[in-house]
């Protein structure tokens, strides 16, 4: 299927590895130009180096720590001074640490809101206007399916990015009139460092071991495992491109039957 990616501009952030890694990465194969970001440095040149040889892609690395506005600023001004467009944004954000509510300080909570609310907010006001030149754009908001079906000890993460539900819907309906079309995508439980670090986390909380707690996960999805980031990401491809031309506002998870709700 062709896509129409080649020569579009992304912006993916949070894409040093796991499921942002996979985006770009798919991006890329599909001829998309992509920026990249995150805050350790070393990591992500790295990371730049094996997408441009696998996808024989241009691939702009650049340091940033997405809960300061200034970074996001920079981020995407180097972007378009690279490639002279912005098509595409992907907010993608690590998450924040699990705890359960009596445990997470003002501090916890301010953090937080940083990481997960404010700079997909920040990200949007900077690259909009780009989008709105040239009547064509796509926005994908990464949450979780904390968002739709709480976890334990996630309660940051199971209040913020709920919110991301709400900015999404609102963005969708006020530049539909631009072409720019945005969407959110729920991830299930995914193999990711992340996770790794929720699964030891849990483990060592409830006196288990962390491949006990891998099974007890996989228990609860009706196919049985836990998704590959790869799997994520063909779906924020296709949502980013040319195909995807009457999808917006729309929550689409990719969890493996995981979310028992029907909306």
């Amino acid at each position: 299927m062709e896509l129409g990616l080649k020569d579009r501009v992304a912006i993916v952030t949070g894409s040093s590895d796991g499921i942002g890694k996979a985006i770009a990465l798919g991006l890329a194969l599909e001829g998309t130009r992509v920026a990249i970001c995150a805050r350790g440095e070393k990591r992500l040149k790295e990371t730049a180096k094996e997408i441009e040889s696998s996808a024989k892609a241009q691939v702009l690395p650049v340091q940033v720590d997405l809960t300061r506005r200034g970074d996001i600023s920079r981020l995407v001004k180097k972007t378009y001074e690279e490639f002279e467009r912005i098509d595409i944004l992907v907010n993608n954000t690590g998450g924040p640490p699990p705890l359960i509510f009596l445990e997470v300080s003002e501090e916890n909570w301010q953090n937080a809101v940083d990481l997960l609310l404010m700079s997909v907010v920040h990200c949007c006001r900077e690259t909009i206007p780009y989008m709105q030149r040239q009547r064509w754009g796509r926005i994908i908001n990464m949450t979780s399916f904390a968002a739709k079906q709480p976890a334990e000890q996630l309660v940051l993460s199971n209040t913020l990015r709920a919110g991301i539900f709400g900015l999404t819907k609102t963005l969708s309906n006020e530049l539909a009139v631009d072409g720019i079309l945005v969407n959110a995508v729920c991830p299930g439980w995914t193999l990711t460092k992340r996770v790794e670090e929720l699964a030891k986390a849990k483990a060592e909380k409830a006196g288990k071991f962390y491949e006990e707690v891998i099974r007890e996960w996989e228990r609860d999805i009706p196919l049985g495992r836990l998704a590959q980031p790869k799997e994520i990401a063909d779906l924020v491809v296709f949502l980013a491109s040319e195909r995807a031309s009457y999808i917006t506002g729309a929550v689409i998870q990719v969890d493996g039957g995981f979310i028992k709700g029907l909306i």
